[in-house]
């Protein structure tokens, strides 16, 4: 490729489309909005510029992002196939992306939920359309660090009659995945859908966590992320005054503390190197309560998941402020995401790394002076 488009598209939740455009005037300012759905948005390089090689657009509300080659017209799905193939050009892709934009009301739509089998019919088409030259991986191949730095093609399903084409990087694991969307379901075993919110942000995350791990979880109850932990093999602390599904209480990798944090004795946690919460209130008090736990001077956590609700989306414009918050606490790596399976919360993801331990600090008991 000689030049990227000026172009960028960004799919979200539906009904985010204002939060996003709004993160994107803080961070990229030489962004300017251009076409507009809900759950897709458009932004186009002001000034005649033109994004540089390496460029990268981190939203924390674009579900998944790509360079836009323009937009088809559909009349006959088997000849827009071949226009969008035109469209590519050139460009080497490994991958084809096919996924509808997220139309639904907010709150409405089912994350897992398989998308229809139009949109595989879809894919198939701009498959079979594809030239010979096109070398294509397998719709199913999983993140691997052979393909990452290579090209994705997109084909984003506006309306029936209405794609936008678009390319991306292959880098980040969601990115191997259309819509960013990672292939998951919901076990029948399990007590609540949190399991899923817990399962995509393990994924996202890609922590270096070693079998066996220690975990706690702040607001636990009623354990659907614990058990996604648990499932895994990782021991979990369940902190939360109310109650707990019987079938998390009765795993043995499993202790509840009936407490909540600012009350649990602090000893509890000296062996755990990795909290998770998600705790029903503003950010400002689930980041309390975590800051009460991660600098207390014997507790080692090493990395952290967190969730953010955000009660008034207005909320979402002090995000970068609350990664800040959580860097002063030593964790050098913050990342930040609207996953799919979040509603009007946001995935925080900290790491400290290398992974430094606290000092011990033994103290002596005062010597008795002999009796005289």
């Amino acid at each position: 490729m000689t030049a990227l488009p000026p172009f960028i598209f960004a799919t979200c939740q539906s009904g985010v489309e204002n939060v996003l455009k709004r993160e994107v005037a803080r961070q990229y300012p030489f962004l300017r909005p251009a076409f507009s759905r809900r759950g897709f948005v458009t932004f186009k390089f002001a000034d005649e510029t033109h994004p540089l090689e390496g460029f990268r657009f981190e939203a924390v509300f674009a579900r998944a992002w790509g360079f836009t080659l323009g937009q088809i017209d559909v009349r006959d799905q088997a000849e827009a196939a071949r226009q969008l193939w035109a469209l590519i050009a050139e460009i080497p892709v490994r991958m084809i992306h096919v996924w509808p934009r997220d139309s639904a009301p907010p709150g409405r739509s089912d994350p897992d939920t398989p998308w229809s089998s139009e949109v595989e019919k879809i894919r198939s088409l701009i498959q079979a359309a594809a030239p010979e030259s096109v070398n294509l991986v397998p719709p199913e191949t999983s993140p691997s660090r052979r393909l990452r730095g290579q090209w994705a093609l997109d084909c984003v399903i506006v309306e029936p009659n209405e794609w936008w084409v678009g390319i991306h990087r292959l880098e980040g694991p969601e990115t191997f995945y259309p819509g960013g969307r990672f292939p998951l379901s919901l076990p029948e075993h399990a007590v609540s859908r949190a399991y899923l919110k817990m399962e995509e942000a393990l994924r996202w995350s890609q922590f270096p966590i070693p079998p066996n791990a220690r975990w706690a979880e702040l607001g636990s109850a009623p354990g659907g992320a614990s058990q996604a932990l648990l499932d895994r093999g990782y021991e979990v602390l369940g902190v939360d005054p109310a109650e707990m599904h019987p079938a998390v209480l009765s795993h043995p990798k499993f202790t509840h503390l009936r407490r909540r944090t600012t009350q649990a004795p602090r000893r509890a946690f000296r062996k755990i190197r990795w909290l998770a919460a998600d705790i029903n209130a503003a950010p400002n008090y689930t980041l309390d309560a975590v800051e009460s736990l991660v600098t207390y001077p014997q507790i080692n956590v090493r990395g952290m998941i967190l969730t953010l609700k955000l009660p008034e989306w207005s909320l979402a414009d002090k995000i970068p402020e609350y990664l800040e918050r959580i860097r002063g606490w030593g964790y050098n790596v913050v990342r930040a995401r609207h996953l799919w399976y979040n509603k009007q919360e946001i995935c925080v993801a900290a790491l400290m790394r290398p992974f430094k331990r606290k000092p011990v600090v033994l103290r002596q008991r005062a010597r008795r002076k002999p009796a005289s």
